[in-house]
């Protein structure tokens, strides 16, 4: 499994690198540990700081070699488009859930650029405690599923979202839910396909819609067809964006291209305070965040950072869903944060003109996935 990624320089003068991601038979087993300040990486991209067209090419990253994303690899299944086929059934249908008014689609509409629409994720049982992520290239994490990563694999993840909830079945009827969808003569088919001679549990489900979620790959962006070569996908303001990003914004050093997030392609993630759920409450009341996970201290309030594709797309923004614009959420990340006891080092006011705010904010713009997520052709 390539465990290169991500992140160089975890300090105040943190630098950026780059990651492809590898998925194998070892990522559902055993938890993470990175850490907050977790240093280990590979650094391969110039961290430049100049932004005007007229600064020597070696000093803007933009004019530079940049990376690309690698394809997903995984584990040889002679059935996994088959349980891909099933799982995106599974992913639309609400009779997965405890009763039958959500689907995993209610929660990453296209509309809100796959991510949340609401400030909290809106379950069967309610509100959960946090926002629900855009789920672009999310078969790229390692054993760091959830805002805290405390999920080790996909089908763990599946797992907690239709017991817990969100979808409201409850942890101890997951198998009466796997035998009611089994008794589906449209299922029927798909699940004899997926897996042949093998009987219903729920365990099969959460493989299948995994396999369906390895599929959510966003790798046609313009940035990715300019890191590829093609020069003219970017406008002077999306490239001088990207040398903001890149140098003076320090944007790359929780969000490294190509995924735009340094926890992806690192095993256990990678996590950071930068202040959001903090202002104006107790240390008691604060989402603890990590150190919920590991019972670190200084996890406290720390976070898993999102990827960045289709983040013009996917307000509102944050684990808390605090940030109701992009406006809003670069206000607080460009601006160093909000100051709690914990804040990374690296989280200081980067002092950006309104031009370069908006030269930034171009460059976001070109992290659009020109993907969709769309229903089956034909729901069992």
């Amino acid at each position: 499994m390539n465990k290169s990624v991500l992140i160089a320089s975890i300090l105040a003068l943190g630098a950026v690198a780059a990651c492809g991601g590898k998925k194998d038979d070892n990522a559902s087993k055993g938890s993470g540990t990175a850490t907050t300040t977790t240093t280990t990486t590979t650094s391969t991209t110039s961290t430049g700081t100049g932004t005007g067209t007229n600064a020597p090419a070696e000093s803007r990253p933009s004019q530079g070699p940049l990376p690309t994303v690698q394809p997903l690899q995984l584990p040889d299944d002679p059935k996994r488009k088959e349980k891909a086929e099933l799982g995106h059934a599974l992913f639309f249908d609400k009779r997965l859930s405890g009763d039958g008014s959500k689907a995993c689609i209610n929660c990453h509409e296209n509309a809100d650029g796959n991510g949340g629409h609401d400030p909290l994720a809106q379950g069967v049982g309610g509100p959960l405690p946090r926002h629900a992520p855009v789920l672009w290239n999310t078969a790229y994490f390692i054993k760091a599923w959830a805002w805290d990563g405390h999920l080790d694999s996909l089908e763990a993840q599946v797992k907690g979202a239709v017991g817990g909830k969100a979808m409201g079945v409850g942890d101890d009827k997951l198998e009466d839910k796997a035998a009611e969808l089994a008794k589906i003569p449209g299922y029927k088919a798909l699940f004899d396909a997926a897996f042949p001679g093998t009987p219903v549990t729920f365990d099969e489900i959460a493989g299948a819609i995994a396999a369906y979620e390895d599929t959510l790959v966003c790798n046609d962006t313009k940035y990715d067809r300019f890191a590829a070569g093609d020069k003219g996908a970017l406008s002077d303001s999306e490239q001088k964006g990207l040398d903001i990003f890149m140098g003076k914004g320090m944007c790359s050093a929780c969000h490294a291209p190509p995924m735009f997030s340094t926890a992806m392609g690192a095993e256990g993630g990678v996590y950071f305070n930068v202040g959001v759920g903090t202002q104006g409450k107790a240390e008691a009341d604060v989402d603890p965040g990590r150190m919920k996970v590991t019972n670190v201290d200084t996890d406290w309030a720390a976070f898993k950072p999102p990827s960045l594709r289709n983040v013009t797309k996917s307000a509102p923004y944050f684990h808390d869903g605090s940030a109701a614009t992009l406006d809003d959420a670069l206000k607080v990340m460009a601006g160093g944060g909000i100051p709690n006891k914990n804040l990374t080092a690296i989280q200081q006011d980067r002092k950006l003109s309104d031009e370069e705010k908006t030269n930034l904010k171009a460059f976001l713009g070109s992290l659009e996935c020109p993907e969709t997520i769309d229903p089956p052709a034909k729901m069992p």
